[in-house]
């Protein structure tokens, strides 16, 4: 007996194909966008409420009050970011002609999947609410090498890093702001994804840094979320950053017209 699947059925039909046949990478996009789409009910009762005072020339995540629009397109323009990056990464002289390895370049095509799946689930979830596309400005990453000089330009592995570090810090940061408990649960799936990445990329770059002090409380104490009361001493818990601290450094990779407002999150 063949193990081939018939294209045709007896009577010259098409043959319907098992739900076991494996999803191609490039077509799992368009199941994650419908999958996000369906995550929109989430938002209902939220209405689009900017801020009171937006800073001029900025792009306001907002809004103020109490619902999670602001904390989502918060998300959804990290995201935009670290997906913009990763796509550039495969552009790069680093990725396709110099030094990195099979296993590098596999580790960072399914990094940049991820973080496409990442913002398009969330731009299918707002919908007409969402933030518009932004601009990147990377000038400050070298795409040619894995590790930049020091003082000079980042390198690839250390960019990743960077956003990989951004991106766990401001989940944690940000989960207190979060009202809707179906939103956090989505926002506690995405950060684990989140973590791994870092993980994945500080060892890349040094093993056995995935747990370093300046992620996690290991060695000495801080605060134990973003602007909460503060440990004296360790406590084993990732370190957040506030929507404020996180901006301060995401803005750096972004354009004029593109940066970002948080003031309606704290």
């Amino acid at each position: 007996m063949s193990d081939t699947i018939p294209s045709t059925n007896s009577d010259g039909s098409p043959a319907a194909k098992p739900l076991h046949v494996p999803i191609k990478r490039r077509s799992f996009f368009m199941y994650a966008g419908a999958t996000a789409g369906a995550t929109a009910l989430v938002l209902a009762g939220c209405s689009k409420e900017e801020s009171t005072n937006p800073a001029p020339g900025l792009v306001n995540v907002g809004p103020t009050g109490a619902n999670d629009l602001g904390v989502l397109n918060y998300a959804y323009a990290l995201e935009q970011l670290e997906a913009a990056f990763y796509t550039q990464v495969k552009e790069g002289a680093y990725y396709k002609a110099l030094g990195a390895t099979s296993a590098e370049k596999q580790i960072l095509d399914d990094l940049q999947y991820h973080e496409v799946a990442h913002r398009e689930f969330f731009k299918a979830a707002l919908g007409s609410n969402a933030i518009r596309a932004l601009e990147p400005e990377f000038g400050n990453i070298d795409f040619g090498v894995r590790e930049g000089a020091a003082g000079g330009k980042l390198g690839v592995l250390q960019a990743a890093k960077a956003f990989e570090d951004l991106g766990v810090a401001a989940y944690n940061g940000a989960g207190k702001f979060i009202q809707n408990p179906l939103n956090l649960l989505l926002a506690g799936k995405i950060v684990s994804v989140e973590a791994r990445h870092a993980s994945l990329i500080r060892d890349l770059l040094a093993e056995g840094t995935f747990v370093a002090d300046d992620v996690v409380q290991v060695t000495t104490g801080g605060p134990i979320v973003a602007g909460g009361p503060s440990s004296a001493t360790p406590t084993g818990l990732e370190r957040s950053k506030s929507p404020a601290e996180v901006v301060a450094i995401a803005n750096t990779f972004l354009k004029e017209g593109s940066k970002l407002d948080v003031s309606g999150l704290v």
